[in-house]
């Protein structure tokens, strides 16, 4: 996966930080007032949810890192696997669950026409701006091959939901694409999560869905693309998930 997706004044400050020796360095008065900075950003950036997202993304909490990606059962609220029907096409709601560390949300969208019927995704080539790269996206899982899934987190300066979110094709407002009203970044959930508009130049990172459909059950398995917003590895800076075999989902509702 690329690494390349540190980008503007924020992310240089990180990238100094992280050269220090965390081990034996007191916290300072730069470092007070980096977070400060970082305060007066993400107010002026999008509120509360801004602010979150470059708390919590730009600067992981320092942990051990996860061997590999682990396979994971979506559960729902209610405690039990989901099914397909459990999934509304062009849901107006934000469907997410954490992957593969805690606190890194993902998307997780049945994708439709404007009429709402099912869109097969099929695997596609992606272009990564920032470095002329290409991956090959997931493509779509379900018995309608239209079950997608991506980091939540915005590749610009790390903003969450429900200030980014997927917007139905039927919306007036960015038809089909998931959009950050923190700064304007723009994907294409139909086309690998591949950027439409920038400052992005990173498309979101694709988790990979796995389909079994005796069970009519979904998993998680892997990540493809670009490496998540803020770390150095997918598999490094946070928690590991509590459970080894399920992640659940949650489910809010847009900021607009």
């Amino acid at each position: 996966m690329d690494d390349g997706n540190n980008t503007g004044l924020i992310r240089r400050q990180v990238l100094n930080l992280d050269q220090k020796d965390k081990s034996d360095e007191p916290e300072d008065v730069s470092r007070r007032n980096f977070f400060k900075f970082l305060g007066v950003t993400a107010i002026a950036a999008g509120g509360i949810a801004s602010l979150r997202g470059v708390i919590q993304n730009i600067i992981p909490p320092v942990s051990n890192a996860v061997s590999g990606f682990p396979t994971l059962v979506l559960y729902s609220q209610a405690g039990v696997p989901i099914k397909t029907s459990d999934l509304q096409v062009n849901s107006p709601k934000i469907v997410l669950f954490d992957y593969p560390l805690q606190n890194e949300p993902n998307f997780l969208l049945r994708l439709g026409d404007s009429s709402n019927n099912d869109v097969e995704i099929k695997p596609t080539t992606v272009t990564i701006p920032a470095t002329g790269k290409t991956f090959t996206s997931a493509g779509g899982v379900g018995p309608y091959k239209s079950v997608v899934a991506s980091s939540a987190i915005c590749q610009h300066l790390g903003c969450i939901p429900p200030i980014i979110h997927f917007y139905p094709p039927s919306s007036s407002s960015y038809p089909g694409k998931i959009h950050c009203n923190c700064h304007g970044s723009t994907y294409d959930p139909y086309k690998g999560f591949a950027v439409v508009t920038g400052p992005t130049v990173h498309p979101l990172p694709n988790t990979v869905l796995q389909y079994d459909s005796s069970s009519d059950q979904y998993s998680v398995t892997n990540m493809v693309g670009p490496t998540i917003y803020g770390h150095t590895s997918d598999l490094s800076g946070g928690n590991p998930l509590s459970s080894t075999k399920y992640t659940e989902i949650s489910v809010t509702s847009p900021t607009s």
